[in-house]
């Protein structure tokens, strides 16, 4: 039985339009096979054409290239210090044993973590907990204590967000053209893996999809530069990645942000015969962008913002908010490069493209033969951002309609595999092996003190070790750790994003692997290493020390003030940590511990000894 409805129509190629009559009797049980013999053998045919004609190849070191930044070209590990992590964002330096000068000027990229939030709350503050524990850049918050007073819905926060975080991107004393950024919502996502398979994953992702691209739409010729002879490259790259959504919102399905955006790369049939037909989205493959994760070099990610802004304060389309401007941005994209791939092709693509969608099996999104609005491409105008899509969930998974896609995995525990089978009868494997990269990578607890690996005396100890409250397992592996595992696509996600069930935000906390002991992790994290070794690895670009700025365990704001823990997250001990040992700082009584920058960590401010 076929389900039609309003999904059809966009997920459905060739459901739009009437079936033409040679193909109703090439459908019928009389002359079905000796058709279906004659089109493979025209298609072979046609196939034989296509390959003879040999476009240039581009290798993935081309690829890298193409994007321009260099936190995105291929490097080799600087030789650093023993008690220093080799960089991921930066290109090879040299082995440098002198002492740190003073105004250290780092010039390798860096990474930075940008969270929207104009006030704190519980939601916040675990956000950056996690951040902490896995030793995420300090993060920025932007717009923090800023008022909105707009007449729309949300009185102007989502327009004032991407605002903000564009006037950052454009600050050249804040950033760098070839740094990396992280854009997240603040108030629904928690990271449960460390930056380093983060970024890691990234750079797959963009290479597989930039050799997806070349496949689909070619390369083409690349002006030749220092006298080397001319080369090629692909037509369109990408160097962005938001996350992936299963349903097409607020944006109308008639917009080119529903009905022009690719098809997911997970299985046509992932959760069964109607995987793309639900009109609830639990059993739809995830296509459309949601907004709330981005990454990306600063220069690409701010170009994006750039037009963004422009769309939401000279053309009014942020009215709804910027879900609604960055889809509208990104279908933009896929609309004007299938319309230009298409208008190239000769006689026998587009007569293949034609039976391709009439026989339901195109992979282009317009094969639908719908009538897309607000589609019209304007002469002169940048449609090309090299936006794309994590389609399977490696670096983001979106929880709108994907609770029934997941499993909190204890990968040594296999006890608990058959139930999780019986739960999810679609599955045609079983996602039970813990991902290489994470097996790679250090323990669980090594993150939140990746800097304090030191015996030398010199270097600043915050917390004094209590025994009362930093107890910790000796040793947990990842394989210990209950993982949030997308059983589908066997992906163990970098961060989740509760977005869509909210009540998830109080029910799914307790299970991440950090939650018991995420008192201690933070008093911990703020007691690693802030010496002159924490400033040597972020000039040489750490995995850890990602900027200059330092700080442990707070935040800045985007106007470049510090703010403790304690000063952030006052009164959520309750909601976040649920230990019952009480207030941060004062779980012994009274005390004030200050930080490198003389602000208050630990305490109150207007504490004064101990009263």
């Amino acid at each position: 039985m076929t389900i039609r409805d309003s999904f059809d129509r966009i997920t459905e190629p060739g459901q739009s339009y009437p079936t033409p009559a040679f193909l109703r009797i090439a459908r019928s049980r009389r002359t079905r096979t000796p058709v279906c013999i004659a089109i493979a053998g025209l298609l072979l045919l046609i196939l034989g054409w296509n390959s003879s004609v040999k476009l240039p190849t581009a290798t993935k070191s081309s690829i890298r290239h193409s994007l321009s930044p260099n936190a995105l070209l291929p490097y080799t590990p600087p030789k650093l210090h023993h008690d220093v992590e080799s960089p991921l964002l930066a290109p090879e330096t040299k082995d440098d044993n002198s002492t740190a000068p003073m105004g250290l000027q780092k010039t390798n990229p860096s990474f930075h973590l940008l969270i929207p939030a104009t006030e704190s709350n519980s939601n916040l503050c675990k956000t950056l907990l996690s951040s902490f524990a896995l030793a995420y850049p300090p993060p920025t918050l932007v717009n923090y204590g800023k008022r909105f007073e707009g007449d729309n819905w949300d009185k102007g926060t989502h327009a004032g967000k991407i605002r903000g975080v564009y006037d950052y991107l454009s600050d050249n004393d804040k950033v760098s053209e070839e740094d990396m950024v992280l854009v997240i919502d603040g108030y629904d996502i928690w990271f449960q893996l460390p930056p380093v398979i983060m970024i890691k994953r990234y750079h797959q992702l963009i290479d597989e999809a930039n050799d997806r691209l070349r496949r689909r739409y070619g390369t083409e010729p690349r002006a030749a530069k220092d006298g080397k002879p001319d080369a090629v490259a692909p037509k369109y790259s990408q160097s962005i990645v938001f996350g992936a959504d299963k349903l097409c919102w607020p944006n109308p399905y008639d917009d080119p942000a529903c009905a022009a955006v690719p098809f997911s790369t997970l299985p046509k049939d992932i959760y069964g015969p109607f995987t793309d037909n639900d009109p609830d989205g639990f059993l739809n493959r995830p296509r459309y962008l949601n907004s709330g994760t981005v990454m990306g070099p600063v220069k690409d990610v701010r170009a994006v913002y750039e037009v963004a802004v422009e769309k939401v304060e000279k053309e009014n389309r942020g009215i709804i908010g910027d879900q609604f401007v960055f889809a509208e941005i990104f279908g933009e994209q896929e609309y004007q490069r299938e319309m230009q791939r298409q208008s190239a092709q000769g006689t026998g693509g587009r007569w293949y493209e034609w039976l391709s969608s009439a026989l339901g099996g195109s992979d282009s999104p317009l094969a639908a033969n719908q009538t897309i609005n607000n589609s019209t491409i304007v002469p002169g105008r940048r449609y090309e951002f090299g936006i794309g899509l994590d389609y399977e969930s490696k670096m983001f998974q979106t929880m709108t309609h994907s609770i029934d896609d997941m499993e909190f995995v204890t990968y040594n525990d296999s006890t608990l595999f058959p139930d999780i089978i019986e739960k999810h009868p679609n599955l045609e494997t079983t996602p039970f092996a813990l991902p290489t990269d994470i097996q790679m990578a250090h323990g669980p607890f090594w993150y939140s003190s990746p800097g304090n690996h030191s015996l030398d005396p010199t270097d600043s100890v915050l917390l004094p070790h209590s025994d009362k409250l930093d107890n910790l397992p000796e040793r947990i592996d990842w394989y210990d750790a209950p993982l949030a595992t997308n059983l589908y696509s066997s992906a163990v996600p970098t961060l989740l994003h509760i977005n869509g069930d909210k009540s998830l935000l109080d029910d799914w906390w307790p299970s991440m692997w950090y939650h018991p002991y995420s008192r201690a992790l933070l008093r911990r994290y703020i007691r690693s290493t802030q010496t002159r070794k924490a400033a040597q690895a972020a000039a040489a670009g750490g995995q850890t020390w990602w900027d200059m700025r330092g700080g442990r365990g707070g935040v800045w704001t985007d106007h470049g003030v510090w703010m403790s823990w304690g000063e952030v997250c006052k009164n959520t001990e309750d909601a976040v940590f649920q230990d019952g040992k009480g207030r941060w700082g004062k779980e012994e009584g009274s005390r004030k511990v200050t930080n490198f920058f003389g602000t208050v960590i630990i305490g109150d401010q207007d504490d004064e000894g101990g009263k």
